[in-house]
């Protein structure tokens, strides 16, 4: 299936600092792909590349198989990661002004507005300014801005940021029917549980270079060998020296262990059993946390 969004060797400099190095990129129509690190591992600088808020020193953007084109811009949804509404405006009356943007006709626009100012919970809030909602309802505002015209594809800059669980739960179930429609969503976050929930693909990426990139689900079977649950009365430290483990975290109750690649986890569970007691020892999907931690250790 053709890709909606690739990124062919972009990069970006500012003077000697390399804010993305060549980043490529395929995201398959009806996906939701995160991209995902921490706060200045160059997330933002692609978003803006590939939306040509800034230009790339290199490389190329394509969208639906072809280059970037001005008309494209009626086909995305863009939620930039600095919000920006007006404040002294009401709420339908921006968001019917939004929908003028993306060339809606407000006749047709208006019971669109409706029904997701119903959906959020904010219709009681239609005629209020911008500036009297709190700023979890402004963000559900400027979600329903950038959906209003229904694009193919979504572009969300830390989308999560600052919401609550409830809320949080709603911007998952809009991406998921987004999705359903084979529609494209790209989001970028530090909140790796938020992922975890959402993609089907990621990229993860630190001090802008791509470290991990991949269908989630392969990725996590790929690196499942090597983390094992275990159960034990023994302590972190002794656990730590026996030979073939990699590291342990005290997850509280029990341990997570990484062993080494060349370790395998019969011998190492026979190595264990003689230094502390085990009362469970079993295979585990690593949990997208661990996976970025690793992958960033073994990158830099």
């Amino acid at each position: 299936m053709q890709p909606n969004i690739e990124l062919d060797g972009i990069g970006k400099n500012y003077g000697d600092f390399v804010a993305v190095e060549n980043l490529s990129l395929a995201i398959p129509r009806g996906s939701i792909f995160g991209l995902l690190g921490p706060n200045g591992a160059g997330k933002s600088t692609t978003i803006r590349m590939l939306m040509d808020i800034i230009a790339p020193d290199r490389g190329e953007v394509r969208l639906f198989g072809r280059r970037r084109q001005r008309a494209d811009q009626d086909r995305i949804g863009y939620l930039p990661e600095e919000r920006g509404l007006y404040q002294k405006m009401r709420v339908h009356d921006l968001l019917l002004f939004l929908g003028e943007l993306h060339g809606l006709r407000r006749a047709e626009t208006r019971p669109k507005i409706d029904q997701w100012l119903e959906r959020f919970g904010l219709v009681d809030r239609a005629k209020s300014k911008i500036e009297e909602l709190s700023k979890g309802m402004q963000q559900k505002i400027q979600l329903i801005g950038t959906i209003l015209h229904q694009p193919d594809i979504l572009v969300l800059d830390e989308p999560f940021s600052g919401l609550d669980p409830i809320n949080q739960g709603l911007f998952k179930d809009v991406l998921e029917e987004y999705r359903s429609r084979g529609r494209t969503v790209l989001f970028s976050t530090h909140i790796m549980e938020q992922a975890e929930k959402l993609c089907d693909h990621i990229c993860l990426i630190s001090k802008g270079r791509a470290i991990l990139v991949g269908e989630l689900a392969q990725i996590k079977r790929e690196l499942s060998g090597n983390s094992y649950r275990l159960v034990s009365d023994g302590e972190c430290d002794r656990i730590a020296t026996v030979d073939g483990v990699q590291s342990v975290r005290d997850e509280g109750g029990a341990f997570r262990i990484f062993l080494a690649d060349s370790a395998e986890g019969p011998e190492v569970l026979a190595r264990l059993i003689q230094v502390v007691t085990v009362h469970e020892f079993a295979s585990e999907e690593p949990d997208l946390e661990t996976i970025f931690i690793r992958a960033v250790q073994d990158a830099h």
